[in-house]
């Protein structure tokens, strides 16, 4: 490698780190805006839990078809990548295959390891392809999910091209390599690695061309390849694909409680317990200042519930099993989910504007990004939390964004203002008096 390629690529390397850090910081700061809330207990059952659906991909097995197709991706990311740290030491040091000399009969075999991963995410990127646009998985079409319009649709498109052009590369590179090697050529010759196992199969497509063609090539394709993962590494904290770090950080974090039981409101829990007589009022106790009842905005959120939007894949398993989805309702967890990662982007955009400071810009998560019609719609029944493939909770914001709305402005539907009435007056979500409730049995009873 030339001193002048080095150059180029110490500035690209430079150059692409500043913009990943600076845009990590960013999303840190706006995570960070999230309520406080403590998800630090059991560490050995948080652990086990990151292992089992992070690591593991437990949950992504429910559907063992699917479920290998993105465990060879997922292995092929993390493994193939190794890779990567030898090319790019071979472009900070301007050397070739810096790792051969010192690893001797193992490079070849890790190779050949890493070329047979290749191949199995470039044909699982062409299937996920056709699973968008020919066999059209109901969950991914815009049609019928009004959240997967024009952005989500080509994100998913530019990655899932993006990295069958990177494995392309990264075999035919070592394809014009080998034949370089074959010929003797100037550093080619030096790395004695023979063959591998994938692309000795593509040594026909190259043994007719000129040697100064196919060294033109060889570099095109390791630049290709290197700046392709480059820029890959900074699209990813732009996208979806931001699961692929988040999602270890976000399983560890999960929600312990069972399934169903919902956070109180300390100060309301207490003024009930008052009320009823059950608890005593502390008098050198200074009156609690009471803050906002649910959520209007990403602010009044938990740092999990944001960090969940950031996390989100978009697989739309959560709205695929929502039954008021199915049956026809506005609402979808997904949407949900990607509104409030939408929200977060705009405030973070806002803080770079203003020197780090949020300026009010007269929007909030409900009514600009969410609609009360779609948190109304929401059943509680927990489908699209068990549905999701990284733990993420779709309910918490749904459950604090309508708390909001009826405690703060009183605006609920007509049944459940009644509802409430029965259950303060009655014990009971009915309007029938404690004393008539078993009325119905002696009518059974006749």
């Amino acid at each position: 490698m030339t001193i002048i390629q080095q150059i180029l690529f110490i500035i690209a390397l430079a150059t692409v780190s500043w913009l990943i850090a600076k845009r990590v910081k960013l999303i840190q700061r706006t995570i960070r805006l999230g309520k406080p809330e403590n998800r630090t207990d059991h560490p050995q059952e948080r652990l086990s839990i990151m292992l089992r659906v992070a690591f593991g991909q437990k949950k992504m097995m429910t559907n063992w078809t699917v479920g290998i197709m993105h465990f060879i991706i997922y292995v092929g990311f993390l493994i193939i990548n190794i890779e990567v740290l030898e090319i790019i030491l071979d472009g900070i040091f301007g050397t070739h295959r810096l790792f051969a000399p010192y690893l001797g009969a193992v490079y070849p075999f890790l190779i050949n390891v890493f070329e047979v991963l290749a191949v199995g995410v470039l044909t699982v990127c062409v299937v996920f392809l056709c699973r968008r646009y020919l066999t059209r998985v109901g969950r991914f079409q815009p049609e019928r999910h009004r959240e997967m319009g024009r952005w989500p649709r080509l994100d998913a498109t530019l990655i899932l091209t993006l990295e069958i052009l990177l494995m392309i590369a990264f075999l035919t590179w070592n394809a014009s390599d080998s034949v370089l090697r074959e010929r003797g050529v100037e550093h080619y010759a030096q790395a004695s690695t023979g063959d591998f196992f994938v692309s000795q199969f593509l040594k026909p497509l190259f043994t007719n061309w000129d040697t100064t063609a196919l060294i033109v090539y060889e570099r095109f394709a390791w630049w290709f390849h290197i700046l392709g993962i480059l820029a890959f590494g900074l699209y990813v904290t732009y996208s979806k694909h931001l699961h692929i770090v988040l999602a270890f950080p976000n399983t560890y974090f999960s929600d312990l409680k069972p399934k169903g039981e919902m956070n109180n409101m300390p100060d309301i829990t207490k003024e009930v317990q008052l009320a009823l007589g059950v608890a005593q009022a502390d008098p050198n106790e200074a009156p609690a200042e009471i803050g906002r009842f649910g959520a209007k905005d990403v602010f009044d959120l938990s740092w999990k519930s944001l960090m969940d939007a950031y996390s989100c894949t978009e697989c739309g398993r959560c709205t695929a099993a929502c039954p008021a989805n199915i049956t026809g309702k506005k609402l979808s967890p997904r949407k949900i989910m990607m509104d409030t990662r939408d929200r977060l982007e705009d405030i973070g955009r806002n803080m770079q504007a203003h020197n780090g400071t949020f300026e009010d810009d007269n929007k909030t998560l409900l009514n600009d990004y969410i609609l009360v019609e779609e948190i109304n719609a929401c059943t509680t029944c927990q489908a699209c939390v068990q549905e999701c493939p990284v733990n993420i909770n779709p309910l918490e914001i749904i459950l604090q964004l309508r708390r909001y709305k009826v405690m703060e402005e009183a605006q609920a539907p007509a049944a459940w203002n009644a509802m409430f009435s029965n259950v303060e007056n009655n014990m009971a979500p009915w309007k029938f008096s404690p004393g008539d409730r078993f009325n119905w049995a002696d009518q059974v009873n006749q």
